[in-house]
């Protein structure tokens, strides 16, 4: 599955989602881009978009996107790492089109 991360998600998460190609936003060169218009272009080249941007869901209409976002409910590393056996699952669970929040524990 091809993943994209947003800019507020830590790199260290792309070795710990085997057998799924990702990619970050910088990397694209599309740092700065507004949600709506990220998510346009991310759908045209990849499959899974994870965030934690908790707003995405209200600020953006999700209901004819063809990518599935995953939104983290924390973006630090430190705290995400202990449950990331819940962030693959909602990636390989992740179907177009969907939207899932994993929670994150302080």
């Amino acid at each position: 599955m091809k993943i994209l991360l947003d800019e507020c998600v830590p790199w260290p998460m792309h070795k710990l989602l085997p057998g799924h190609e990702c990619s970050t936003v910088q990397k694209c060169g599309w740092g700065g881009i507004k949600n709506g218009d990220l998510l346009s272009r991310a759908e045209s080249q990849f499959e899974v978009f994870i965030t934690a941007d908790q707003n995405i869901r209200y600020q953006q209409n999700l209901q004819h996107r063809r990518i599935a976002i995953v939104v983290l409910g924390k973006a630090r590393w430190r705290l995400i790492k202990p449950v990331l056996v819940h962030v693959v699952a909602a990636v390989n669970a992740a179907q177009p089109g969907t939207y899932t929040k994993v929670d994150i524990p302080s």
